[in-house]
C-alpha cells in the first residue's frame, strides 16, 4: 500500500493540470450574446483560491455587466492588475471598487501599475488625459484612495498570487514604442508620451508562459523578453491586445518570427491587435484554428490550456 501512495503521488506531481487558473475576458471590441462590447479590454483569473483581475473596460458598467451576463463573482478579486493608464483599461476601477466593497472589505483594494502611471499627459490641444475617464491623473488617484484602493507602484516584475507575475516595466529592446502619438508629458509638448508605463501579465504553465497584454505598447517582444528574464522558458501564449492593427506586413512578419522560434502555440490576440494581424502571425507560425481565437466577450482559456470560444469570432 506505501508503494501504491508514493506511486500516486508521484504520478500527480508529474502529469498535474497545465494551469491553475481559467482565464475568462470581460471587456474586449466583440460581444457575445448579452454583453457589451466595446473599445478596451479586461479579463478574469480563477483558481481554487484566488481571482486577479487584468484592466478593467473603458464605461464604468463594462465589467459589472458582462460578468454579471457570464455568471462571475467579482466580489472575490481582491487584486487588480493595470496594464497602462489608457481609460479603456481603467474605467471600471473606481465603479467595481465601490461596488463589491460593500461585499467584501478588500475587494479592488489592491491595484498593481508600473511607475510613469500617474505622470499627467497632454494633448496639443492643451487638454489633460489622464486614466479612468479623468483629465487629471492626480485626481483619478485621490478619488481610487478615498474609496480605499491601494496602488503599488513597480519597477520590476513581482509575483502577485501563484505562478502570476506582473512585468513591471518593460525595457524597450526590440521595438522602441507600439502605439498613438499626439500626447506628451509636458505642458510645452516637448516630451512625447511613449507610455512606459506599460505593463503586462505572465502566467506560468507546465508549457511555458501565456503572457497577457492590455495593449503591448511596449511591443509584444519586449514582454516576452522579460517574461524569458524571470523565467527562461517558451511564450506558450499570449492573450489581449497587441496594438498591430496598424503594423507594416514587414512588422508583422518580423513578430511572427520571434514568437515562431520562441514557441507560440496558442495566440488569442483581441481589443487592438486586429483580425489581419492574428491571422498572418498564426498562418506564418503555424498555429492551428483551434489555437487560434480573436477573443469576444466570455472568450476562455481553461486550465488545461484549451480554447473555448463564445461567438461567432
Amino acid at each position: 500500500m506505501n508503494i501504491l501512495i508514493k506511486f500516486l503521488l508521484i504520478l500527480f506531481t508529474t502529469f498535474n493540470l497545465y494551469s491553475e487558473y481559467k482565464i475568462t475576458v470581460l471587456a474586449t471590441n466583440i460581444s457575445n450574446y448579452g454583453g457589451f462590447g466595446e473599445w478596451s479590454f479586461s479579463a478574469l483569473y480563477e483558481s481554487e483560491n484566488e481571482s486577479v483581475l487584468f484592466d478593467t473596460g473603458f464605461h464604468e458598467d463594462t465589467v459589472l455587466h458582462n460578468a454579471n451576463v457570464l455568471n462571475k463573482d467579482l466580489s472575490k478579486v481582491n487584486k487588480v492588475v493595470l496594464s497602462h493608464f489608457h481609460s479603456d483599461h481603467t474605467g471600471g476601477l473606481i465603479k467595481l471598487r465601490k461596488t463589491y466593497k460593500k461585499i467584501n472589505k478588500y475587494a479592488f483594494s489592491e491595484v498593481y501599475v508600473a511607475r510613469g502611471f500617474f505622470d499627467q499627459r497632454y494633448a496639443k490641444n492643451g487638454r489633460k488625459e489622464g486614466p479612468g475617464n479623468y483629465q487629471d491623473s492626480l485626481e483619478f488617484k485621490k478619488d481610487a484612495e478615498k474609496e480605499g484602493i491601494k496602488f503599488i507602484i513597480l519597477d520590476d516584475y513581482k509575483m502577485i498570487a501563484n505562478n502570476i507575475y506582473v512585468t513591471g516595466t518593460v525595457e524597450r529592446t526590440v521595438e522602441s514604442y507600439n502605439g498613438p502619438k499626439g500626447f506628451f508629458l509636458d505642458e510645452e509638448l516637448t516630451i512625447p508620451d511613449i507610455i512606459k508605463d506599460d505593463q503586462s501579465v505572465g502566467m506560468l504553465t507546465d508549457n511555458g508562459w501565456v503572457m497577457m497584454s492590455g495593449c503591448g505598447h511596449s511591443g509584444i517582444i519586449n514582454t516576452a523578453k522579460k517574461l524569458q528574464s524571470i523565467k527562461n522558458v517558451p511564450v506558450y501564449g499570449a492573450i489581449g491586445g497587441f496594438h498591430l492593427f496598424k503594423a507594416t506586413d514587414k512588422t508583422i512578419t518580423q513578430t511572427a518570427s520571434w514568437l515562431k522560434e520562441n514557441g507560440l502555440t496558442k495566440f488569442m490576440g483581441g481589443h487592438c491587435t486586429g483580425i489581419y494581424a492574428a491571422e498572418t502571425i498564426a498562418d506564418i507560425i503555424g498555429i492551428t484554428r483551434e489555437n487560434l481565437s480573436h477573443t469576444a466577450i466570455g472568450s476562455v482559456l481553461t486550465k488545461d490550456l484549451t480554447i473555448i470560444r463564445s461567438s461567432v469570432e
